[in-house]
């Protein structure tokens, strides 16, 4: 993995869009910094009477659309400029399949396997406790990331909720559906990402049914794309998670792949695989469709000149560096971003948050559709404005449609001390 740093790569991505929209640079350098960033060092009492100090963050990058919006990661990778970066990516991901929302991130700088349960409960109410005054309904709304789920989200809702003596179940998405939670949320960001490869397909005039398919990350985004994609007849032939790749040339049946993993801990020692490898060599696969689906800067520029795929349709936030994303323009292949991509998770998170503020919830089913809906609306918008304007690939006609978006609230409100 390339040690590019994020938030750089955020803002090397504004200024390659900046040349497509219509605002002056004052405005522009405006949207290329967060607003404000939380940093916070928690103390939190072990199960064995110790205290242990961890530093967590939340970032709030621009709120001219609505509601700061991003989930709160687990990693012992989290830094300030991940945190910066990322909430980035969501105010323009949002701004790109038009939810009224800004964008956000948040962070815990752990390793969740090295805690307990009662540990982790008192770390994430420890972390809500902090985020207390920041966050809100109408204010920001964090919602799952890397190595938390409806667990830490159920537990967030529970301490402000009791904190300011309310119920307010919009205060947080990703919940369980017994704690105001929706349906559909689970699969959501996979089912983006599938519906971004097939009208990406179908833009080209290729066929995704028989297509071979890599994916790199096996967790809640990899998966469900894989299953997806398998049951639109694409041909899964190797996925991967940290401990490796596995690879068959008829495909794999992905939910078996799932099971396996849920077993044993990892994808690697698949019985039906035919071979193992590292993700790196699973990422310059020759296939139809690659989908990185881990962590960001995945595809550097040295790797991306070995990259084979024809489509890649990125699951994760930030897999390819600004460097790959030259290399793999002049290759002439299509790389369709991760902010329409993976905007499943944020765009099912609305329709949480509405749920909650109406108390009235929706079908899987009807979820499923309005979410498709919204993702080949942006993707018709994203296709429009790449022939328009002659952007030199995807990610920055996507950027420039996301960018006008928030000038023009912006310019709208207009600026005051």
């Amino acid at each position: 993995m390339s040690e590019a740093n994020p938030f750089e790569s955020l803002q090397e991505q504004i200024d390659d869009a900046a040349s497509y929209v219509d605002a002056g640079e004052d405005v522009l350098n405006r949207l290329k910094h967060p607003e404000r960033v939380l940093e916070t060092n928690l103390s939190v009492e072990m199960d064995d009477g110790s205290v242990e100090v961890i530093k967590a963050f939340r970032s709030q990058f621009n709120g001219d659309r609505g509601p700061y919006k991003g989930g709160i990661r687990y990693h012992p990778g989290v830094t300030r400029d991940e945190v910066k970066a990322l909430s980035g990516w969501m105010a323009y991901k949002c701004a790109v399949v038009d939810i009224p929302y800004g964008g956000g991130k948040g962070g815990i700088v752990i390793d969740p396997a090295d805690f307990s349960e009662s540990e982790l409960e008192r770390l994430t109410r420890s972390f809500a406790t902090e985020l207390r005054p920041f966050i809100g309904e109408d204010r920001d709304i964090p919602a799952p990331d890397v190595n938390t789920g409806r667990r830490e989200m159920n537990w967030i809702k529970d301490t402000y909720e009791t904190l300011e003596n309310t119920t307010e179940p919009g205060v947080i998405t990703g919940k369980s559906p017994s704690s105001g939670g929706s349906e559909g949320r689970v699969e959501a960001t996979g089912r983006s990402t599938m519906l971004t490869a097939r009208e990406a397909f179908d833009y080209l005039d290729k066929d995704l049914a028989g297509a071979d398919v890599a994916v790199q990350g096996y967790g809640n985004a990899g998966w469900i794309t894989a299953k997806l994609l398998h049951e639109l007849g694409a041909n899964v032939v190797a996925v991967s998670d940290s401990s490796g790749a596995i690879y068959r040339e008829v495909g794999f049946n992905p939910v078996d792949v799932k099971n396996h993993k849920n077993e044993t801990g990892s994808v690697v020692g698949y019985p039906e695989a035919e071979d193992e490898f590292s993700n790196e060599d699973l990422l310059t696969l020759d296939v139809d469709l690659l989908v990185p689906a881990a962590l960001e800067n995945a595809i550097d520029g040295d790797l991306a000149q070995d990259v084979s795929a024809d489509v890649i349709a990125e699951a994760a936030n930030g897999p390819l560096t600004p460097e790959a994303d030259d290399v793999l323009a002049e290759s002439d292949t299509y790389v369709f971003p991760d902010i329409l991509a993976n905007a499943g998770g944020v765009t099912v998170s609305y329709f949480e948050w509405v749920q909650n503020r109406q108390r009235f919830y929706w079908t899987e089913e009807r979820v499923n559709e309005e979410l498709e809906r919204v993702i080949t609306d942006a993707f018709d918008n994203l296709v429009e404005t790449y022939e328009e304007t002659g952007a030199s690939n995807m990610r920055t006609a996507a950027y420039a449609v996301a960018i006008e978006r928030v000038v023009d609230a912006y310019e709208e409100g207009g600026n005051w001390p």
